[in-house]
């Protein structure tokens, strides 16, 4: 119900469409679209030992138990087999393809790392989509909280302040990437992903930041996937 609820907010949709009372409140239900749940694949649970800390950092976000996002039927993974660019000089487009390539286990062939410091990858989707959901998978393959994460999509490549840039989520609190002091959580990695809502944007570029982990300095990407449809 409150997964309903969240989603009849987002979309602004009559709230009968979801339960299926058309006499609901005396609300129409003409034009409304009809909400499912997303189709993520996800990938098989690895072995995660141990928190590295006793006491978990307050700040840390540890629900890891992800309700099913919905969304209007017909929403697929738009970001597959789309060009990958990154800020990483130390990766060649052959091993950046492997972001949107649909592998999302986290060995060593799957896995893209990028050098030290803030970085990011970018999805150039071919043409302005509606987006509802971007779903990052970094590596799960220990017990790790990525630093600096950033979400943002926008009009044009560059990510100027002209081409309509939107940050949907950010947990830099200390702007070392520049892009401005973010107050989401940090949070641990998991064969979940982290999954931000777009909440139906429309935007043609995605772009996702790091600055290393609390296991390594590198950044690491198995897979970005991007929800939506063409924009009408």
């Amino acid at each position: 119900m409150n997964a309903i609820l969240l989603n009849h907010r987002r979309f602004g949709l009559p709230l009968c469409l979801m339960l299926g009372l058309a006499w609901l409140g005396g609300s129409s239900c003409s034009g409304a679209e009809s909400l499912v749940p997303l189709p993520i694949t996800l990938p098989p649970a690895t072995f995660r030992g141990t928190p590295p800390n006793d006491t978990p950092d307050p700040r840390i976000d540890n629900n890891t138990n992800r309700q099913p996002f919905l969304a209007p039927a017909g929403v697929t993974n738009v970001a597959l087999h789309k060009k990958v660019t990154s800020s990483a000089g130390n990766v060649g487009p052959e091993d950046l393809a492997k972001i949107t390539d649909g592998e999302k286990e986290p060995s060593e062939e799957n896995t893209v790392t990028l050098k030290r410091g803030s970085q990011w990858v970018q999805i150039d989707l071919g043409s302005p989509h509606e987006i509802f959901a971007i779903v990052v998978w970094h590596n799960n393959s220990s017990v790790r909280v990525y630093r600096g994460v950033i979400f943002q999509i926008a009009d044009g490549p560059d990510f100027t302040p002209d081409q309509n840039v939107r940050t949907l989520f950010n947990n830099d609190a200390e702007n070392k990437s520049g892009v401005g002091i973010g107050k989401d959580r940090e949070y641990f990695e998991t064969d979940e992903g982290k999954l931000v809502d777009a909440q139906g944007a429309k935007a043609r570029y995605v772009r996702v930041y790091s600055n290393g982990s609390t296991a390594a300095s590198f950044n690491d990407y198995t897979e970005v996937e991007v929800y939506g449809r063409p924009a009408k």
